[in-house]
């Protein structure tokens, strides 16, 4: 099944918000803890973490997804 580049960047969009959003929060929260500071430290984590991944999607998903697909074979 292939996929064409709006789905792929839809999709890039989509799981880097919901995985950025996660895994900052869970570090944010075991490193930081709920204090003053929490809201600001996460939010600005997540939007670094944001803007690293999408691009990261796009470039090496397709990649590890062909690797996979070899593998699998």
């Amino acid at each position: 099944m292939k996929t064409n580049f709006r789905q792929r960047v839809a999709f890039a969009f989509s799981m880097g918000f919901i995985t950025t959003g996660i895994i900052s929060l869970t570090l944010i929260m075991i490193n930081v803890g709920y204090t003053g500071q929490f809201w600001k430290s996460w939010l600005t984590s997540w939007a670094m973490a944001y803007v690293v991944v999408i691009p990261a999607i796009l470039w090496i998903g397709p990649k590890i997804q062909l690797m996979v697909q070899k593998l699998i074979k």
